[in-house]
């Protein structure tokens, strides 16, 4: 309390001094200019930090008390670690109509976004962002695969006699490889780059978690950061009964249906790495039988991408308009679509593989897997990258002494 205290006296002390010398000036450290959306972030933050209600409801609460002021790298790091589970928003005495109108969901949101804009990579390509929607997600799909399908017409038929489920009769294998495996590096190339530079300037060289004696205190952090994140635990609205969606009610539905949608997408990931490791280092050609791992993954992986995007597009639906950033719903259901036409198609495929059928479904499903790649990092996707190494930048700076020294710190 007593460092408080000469805080303030020597505060004052300072102002006092301007006035009665006007050519002494006090050192500010430089600062780059808020955008409105940023500066609304700060000026909440300033709110909550004089409150601290929420202090206990997630990360992004105790982060701010390590902060007495919230500038563009401050705001970036906090709008990412807050997982929009509105909980906050709910408790909150000054939330609207109170003339502060404190709405963290809603402003962490408006700077999320811009966020992924501004470490897009190449940055022009973050443009992107402002046009990925329902619309440009199902254009792009449907001209992908249909593309792909007048490719097979010209080169064959589109019905044919069954290939017993051979993909390869079809599209060669090394053609596949060539173009998917591009894309993919590239993807992985441009995500790698935009969260490159999001981590410079959210934990710049000269800051503490980047020290290079505290090896131990970063492996603990990864580790706790990669359990957060895998659990999703901050969509338990901090308090274990879930997220606020179309009004002040409790669920825990928006958190189950992520898990679906993620792990789905990860069992479908692990599919196509263990048909790989068998087509090159066993010799093992497809098509695989229905009772073998790749299926077997794939086929668990496609339903979990089935219930958690249906989920998820029934929860955007119905969502409170004060719980996030509307003009942001349609780079969601966009995301959401693609995901869920993804996995009706490849369980279409599995189901009719072995009819005459299988060119016109294989085309279909390669354009929307098309898409949904090229569209990964310029759209949702992103949002679950940034917010790892938020997660992973709050694990390391809880470890370190507070640079406040204020009161208990």
């Amino acid at each position: 309390m007593q460092q408080l205290t000469d805080l303030v006296a020597r505060a004052r002390a300072d102002a006092d001094g301007i006035g009665s010398n006007p050519s002494r000036v006090i050192p500010i450290q430089p600062a780059l200019p808020l955008t409105a959306s940023e500066g609304e972030v700060a000026r909440i933050l300033q709110i909550c930090n004089a409150c601290r209600y929420c202090e206990g409801f997630c990360a992004v609460f105790p982060a701010m008390t390590r902060r007495l002021e919230f500038g563009k790298a401050d705001t970036h790091y906090l709008a990412n670690l807050c997982h929009n589970c509105g909980a906050c928003l709910h408790a909150c005495q000054y939330a609207p109509p109170h003339e502060f109108a404190v709405n963290v969901p809603q402003a962490m949101a408006q700077v999320r976004l811009q966020t992924y804009h501004d470490y897009a990579w190449p940055p022009a390509m973050g443009a992107l962002y402002k046009r990925a929607g329902l619309t440009v997600a199902l254009a792009l799909a449907g001209g992908l695969a249909l593309f792909l399908v007048l490719a097979v017409a010209m080169a064959g038929s589109l019905v044919h006699a069954p290939l017993a489920g051979n993909f390869y009769a079809i599209f060669p294998h090394n053609f596949l490889a060539l173009v998917f495996g591009a894309v993919f590096l590239f993807v992985m190339f441009a995500l790698a780059m935009g969260t490159r530079r999001f981590w410079r300037e959210v934990s710049p060289a000269n800051d503490p978690g980047n020290a290079p004696d505290l090896p131990g205190v970063r492996r603990a952090a990864s580790a706790e950061a990669a359990h957060d994140a895998l659990r999703l635990k901050y969509l338990d609205g901090g308090h274990g009964e879930g997220c606020n969606n179309a009004d002040d009610r409790f669920t825990l539905w928006r958190r189950r249906f992520h898990h679906f949608t993620f792990y789905g997408f990860m069992l479908c990931f692990a599919s196509t790495c263990v048909a790989t490791l068998y087509h090159y280092l066993f010799d093992l050609h497809a098509p695989y039988a229905l009772t073998s791992l790749p299926v077997l993954l794939g086929t668990t992986g496609g339903i979990g991408l089935v219930i958690g995007p249906v989920g998820l597009l029934w929860l955007n639906l119905r969502r409170h308009a004060a719980h996030g950033d509307v003009a942001q719903r349609p780079m969601d259901r966009g995301f959401i679509a693609l995901l869920l036409l993804t996995s009706l198609t490849g369980l279409a495929l599995l189901a009719w593989r072995d009819t005459r059928f299988m060119a016109l479904l294989l085309a279909v499903h390669l354009g929307v897997v098309m898409a949904l790649f090229l569209t990964l990092p310029y759209g949702k996707f992103a949002h679950g990258i940034f917010r790892c190494a938020a997660l992973l930048k709050f694990a390391i700076e809880k470890r370190l002494p507070s640079r406040l020294r204020l009161g208990a710190d």
